[in-house]
């Protein structure tokens, strides 16, 4: 990784190596996500990329290695220290609480907010729908209401950097489509966006910066303009050396 990435980076992942008891879930992974960035991590079913974002917020304790913000290294500090200091994850699966009502699973993402400009009034405008159904309870909601409910949740928070974990998973296109459409106004308003996508056809039309994983490994770095069809494909299904890179990544990560 270059110095200039690292000076220029909102957060950084740095020599990140974490075990799901004996097995090594990922090995040396080293990221740098810009401010204004969108960054996409791809990969198979079992590369690593839910583990990735469940520690870098803290839900997972690393082997070895360091998770970074803003120069701060947040790698010891609890789930909700994080979310204080502008980190929040939309989970793979959404995790509302299905008793409450949409408004009450909106309320818990205030819990730990940060000062800025989500607020109810915002979230609404970006899903419009929301206002109306406030009070119905989320097990109600389709896949991609209850989708846009968890997008909004985090965004309560005020983050800073916000990591969308699979949100593509289970839904119809035209939903997919709808919510990735929001994605630009987040980024326009300050957000940094990581998210993780199996879809690699979405993942290059709103990334800045694709990274590939394979069994927990980076297989494949650069801008979605720098990578091939053929360098994805090797990098996602392991076909060849480890690792390709666009950008001449160091073979760690």
């Amino acid at each position: 990784m270059s110095e200039k990435a690292v000076s220029a980076a909102l957060l950084e992942v740095r020599g990140l190596t974490v075990y799901h008891g004996q097995l090594r879930a990922l090995d040396n992974i080293d990221l740098a996500v810009a401010t204004g960035e969108t960054y996409a991590i791809i990969g198979a079913n079992g590369a690593g990329k839910s583990t990735l974002l469940r520690t870098i917020v803290g839900l997972h304790e690393p082997k070895s290695g360091h998770v970074v913000l803003d120069g701060r290294d947040i790698t010891r500090e609890a789930p909700d220290r994080r979310l204080a200091a502008g980190v929040a994850l939309v989970p793979e699966g959404r995790r509302l609480f299905p008793s409450l009502t949409v408004e009450e699973n909106l309320l818990v993402g205030m819990h730990k907010a940060r000062p800025g400009t989500f607020d109810m009034k915002r979230v609404s405008e970006l899903f419009p729908w929301i206002p109306d159904r406030r009070k119905q309870r989320a097990s109600q909601l389709s896949g991609g209401e209850q989708q846009a409910v968890a997008i909004c949740r985090a965004l309560l928070a005020n983050p800073r950097v916000l990591l969308l974990d699979e949100l593509s998973l289970g839904l119809a296109p035209i939903v997919v489509r709808r919510i990735y459409e929001v994605l630009p106004a987040l980024v326009a308003e300050g957000l940094t966006i990581l998210l993780v996508e199996q879809d690699v056809a979405q993942a290059r039309q709103i990334a800045s910066q694709v990274h590939c994983l394979l069994e927990g490994r980076t297989s494949l770095t650069g801008r979605p303009d720098e990578v091939t069809a053929e360098q994805i494909e090797e990098a996602y299904f392991g076909v060849g050396a480890l690792p390709v890179s666009a950008s001449a990544a160091d073979p760690g990560g």
